[in-house]
Formats: C-alpha cells, structure tokens, sequence
C-alpha cells in the first residue's frame, strides 16, 4: 500500500522477498508470481531493506532503527521473527551480506555500518563498526573480502576486512549528489593474467542521474 523499497532473491531464485514502507515483508513465487505470504507490521515504521541468506533467514531494517530476523521455523508456514537488533541510533537504510551468510553489514542514518555476525539460531552479535561517512548510508554492496557504501555525502568507501579488522580502502568521489545504489564484481575482462593483484569494478547509481564505473585495484595482503 506503500513505496516498495528493497528486493531480494533466494539463493536459487525460487521465492523473492519484497518489503515496503508500509511496514510489510510480502514473500512471492517466481514460478507463478503468487503471493505466498505477507507479515504485516513486521516494523514500527517504514522497512527500507531487506537480505536473505543461503539458509533462509530474512533479514530486515527499518526506519525504527532495528534490524529484525525471520526464519520459516521446520513444520510451520509462516516467517516467525527469530531475532531483533537495536544498535543502531537512527534509521536503517540498507542492508547486505558476506558471500556465505555468515556476516550482516547494516547501514543507517547515523553515518555508521554495523558489522553484525551470525550466531545460533540467526541471533546476531555486533562485532565492530565503520565510519568515516559525514552523512547518512544509503546503500551497500559486497564482494569478495570487500565491503562498498554509498553515502548522502556523495562519495563511495570501499572496506576490507581482516580477521575482524576493518580499513578504509579507498573514498571514490565525483558524484555530485548522494549515492542511492551500488553493486559490485570481479574484473575479469581487463585483468592482466600474470599480475596477481586483483581488481574489481564497482557500479554507483546517484541522484545526480549518473552511473558511475570504477575499476578498483586491491593490494594483497602481506604475510
């Protein structure tokens, strides 16, 4: 009834998750595009993202400033809620997953991205938190070992992660207006074959009506 404010798919593309800010999680077969399910003031106020992982935990965040795990438990129809996060200090704005699930990036309002691991049962514990943004996160987008954010303050931060430890790689600036989407990928068009520096591109939609292509070249890691 509402904006439609984020899409995910299950990892084999059979169901698709659709939240909106209409406080509703909807669950759609891609088969037929029926509507399987719908959760009903699944937040407090308007949900703006939403992620799945490969094991079947939904994850939501909110302008309530709480991000919320859903599991469809073993014998029951519905999504039950698992799991709530109250880290944040204002609204979430975008959410996103490592590779293998295991790890929750959280991006808000208050200019932070949570780092949020998976432990029993889906319950989240908060293991660090990067900043530098001067403004609100609006978006994310992993690959690799590499975190991306796009930001109200017109750049793109690219983070790596060491065991645990978190670094600001690089700040992409030439958006004149705030990022509202990113994606990501491996290079595999332009990489040279015997260097064994890896480099990826990264995509950034803005509201300046510009997409952007970045090449970003990554160092490897001392041993």
């Amino acid at each position: 009834m509402d904006t439609v404010s984020s899409l995910a798919l299950s990892k084999d593309g059979t169901f698709l998750y659709s939240v909106s800010w209409d406080r509703t999680i909807k669950v759609w077969r891609t088969k037929d595009f029926a509507c399987l399910e719908s959760v009903r003031d699944a937040h407090d106020d308007a949900i703006n993202a939403v992620a799945v992982s490969y094991d079947g935990y939904v994850y939501t965040g909110s302008a309530d400033k709480r991000i919320r795990v859903w599991k469809k438990l073993e014998g029951e129809k519905k999504h039950s809620l698992v799991d709530t996060l109250e880290k944040h200090n204002s609204g979430i704005n975008a959410l996103a997953l490592s590779a293998d699930g295991s790890v929750l990036y959280s991006g808000a309002c208050d200019r932070s991205i949570l780092v949020s691991e998976k432990g029993e049962n889906g319950k989240l514990l908060v293991v660090g938190a990067l900043r530098g943004h001067a403004k609100s996160i609006l978006c994310l987008a992993v690959v690799s070992d590499l975190v991306c954010s796009g930001s109200e303050d017109k750049t793109v931060r690219i983070w790596r992660g060491v065991q645990k430890e978190y670094s600001c790689l690089a700040v992409l600036e030439g958006h004149r207006s705030p990022i509202k989407s990113l994606t990501a990928a491996v290079d595999r068009s332009e990489q040279d074959p015997n260097s064994e520096e890896p480099s990826f591109l990264v995509y950034s939609a803005s509201l300046d009506c510009d997409v952007k292509v970045w090449q970003v070249f990554v160092p490897l890691l001392s041993t």
